[in-house]
């Protein structure tokens, strides 16, 4: 007997590519068999994002191949939270919002029913995941308290939910087991984990253990894998996490949405810092964990922003000295509060200012990654660009598709070729940087940081 055939299209962030894969766990757990294109499916999902105009665009326009393709499309994800999906595209067979794995389930059920019963047929204890074998992104919550006037994920994905931690450290520990070495926490709010539940205790391998932010990042510290940090906002108990990255228990890295640096422009934005403490709080970092990498992301041309303000933004890149930085025009999105602030700058303009927080950036990033030069480093491999002959990886500060890599070099002075490890941890030794990435040599032989860090103990 032939299994129906799912065709799925995942699109948007690390929290839209966890809900794919756990709706394509459940479609494998219940038999179905997943196309890797249109016309060999008997049905297509599509998994959007409607944050941006730029991402409801590519959402719309996958919805329209899909439909071209195969005819038969069922929608779900951020975008399925507002009515863009029916007027466009009314042939489509159902519309969900995000995190609604249930929701979707039931939609293919009625146009394609499922084979046989998933508690007959089992699935790999860490599920299906579309990222390569040796990374995996961990959802530890679901919606956001904050009502940032840009922003519309609480209308569409709710307020903060947390999932209580011993069902996180249930699923980081299967994904460890199945050969993951780096987890990539994703939320709405990470440092607000466990708010919603007012820190209540569960339990992890038969510990008590409470449902809060610190506690996590020490129960995954010693999980043995790189453990990454997004979306943390800084509030003051982030602090305590940086001794964690100081002993090397953590990855020394905060991917923080710093969004602006005049006050008066996040009040318009309602965002939850005042831009001062946060300078203070950077630098009390780094005297904690001087190899701290953060990365974030700003919003230039923001309604009212004046010269002026931009001109603070650009200051505060100067003195923060964020590593890897990203920056969006502001694209008013329907249904944000900010639409209705007064002076809106012009698209030109918003671009314009775009592209200089870039070009001031360059300089800045390209210095604080000039102090890895001459260091030996421990690398994640990814990838092999046989054209040029290196290996392509990526060191504590880079997370994956978003920042900079390192390219492995065979070492000259060694008669030993390059062994093609992907998906391993590596040593090199770092030799030349740019803005962006890093430039590195294998080490063929010698003892890895570890070993070193042993040896020295032992002496």
């Amino acid at each position: 007997m032939t299994s129906p055939t799912v065709g799925f299209v995942s699109l948007g962030c690390p929290k839209a590519l966890v809900d794919s894969e756990r709706i394509l766990t459940q479609l494998k757990a219940e038999g179905y068999a997943i196309s890797a294109d249109y016309a060999g499916a008997d049905l297509v999902v599509v998994n959007t994002c409607g944050f941006i105009d730029e991402a409801v665009q590519e959402s719309l326009d996958a919805i329209g191949e899909a439909l071209e393709e195969n005819g038969k499309v069922i929608v779900t994800g951020c975008l399925g939270k507002r009515d863009l999906v029916q007027k466009t595209h009314p042939k489509v067979l159902a519309v969900t919002g995000p995190h609604a794995t249930a929701e979707v389930m039931q939609a293919i059920h009625t146009h394609l029913p499922r084979p046989h019963d998933p508690f007959t047929d089992l699935v790999p204890e860490q599920g299906v995941r579309l990222t390569p074998r040796h990374y995996a992104y961990l959802k530890i919550s679901e919606g956001c308290n904050h009502r940032c006037s840009f922003c519309i994920i609480p209308s569409m994905r709710g307020d903060l939910v947390s999932r209580p931690i011993g069902e996180v450290m249930r699923e980081a520990e299967a994904l460890v087991k199945a050969g993951v070495k780096e987890l990539l926490v994703v939320s709405q709010d990470t440092s607000a984990y466990g708010v919603d539940l007012r820190h209540r205790t569960d339990f992890v391998n038969g510990r008590p253990v409470k449902t809060h932010f610190y506690e996590l990042a020490k129960e995954l510290s010693e999980l043995g894998v790189w453990v990454r940090l997004h979306y943390v906002y800084p509030y003051p108990h982030v602090d305590d996490v940086l001794g964690l990255m100081a002993e090397g228990k953590l990855l020394a890295y905060l991917d923080i949405p710093f969004q602006h640096g005049h006050p008066d422009v996040l009040k318009r934005m309602k965002r939850p810092a005042a831009a001062e403490k946060v300078l203070a709080r950077i630098q009390n970092w780094r005297k904690i964990c001087p190899d701290l990498t953060l990365r974030s992301t700003f919003i230039a041309g923001f309604p009212g922003e004046t010269e002026e303000e931009f001109q603070v933004l650009l200051d505060f890149l100067s003195e923060a000295e964020i590593d890897r930085l990203g920056c969006f025009a502001y694209s008013p999105v329907e249904g944000a509060t900010a639409n209705q602030l007064a002076n809106p700058v012009p698209e030109e303009l918003r671009r314009e200012r775009q592209e200089r927080v870039m070009a001031h950036q360059a300089p800045i990033s390209e210095a604080r990654l000039q102090r890895w030069v001459g260091r030996r480093v421990r690398v994640l491999i990814d990838a092999m660009d046989e054209e040029a002959g290196c290996l392509i990886a990526r060191g504590p500060g880079d997370a994956p598709d978003i920042d900079g890599i390192v390219r492995i070099w065979p070492n000259p002075s060694s008669r030993h070729a390059m062994p093609v490890r992907l998906g391993e941890w590596a040593e090199v030794d770092i030799v030349e940087s740019d803005a962006y990435d890093l430039e590195a040599i294998w080490v063929a032989s010698g003892p890895t940081a570890e070993q070193r860090h042993t040896q020295l103990i032992e002496t």
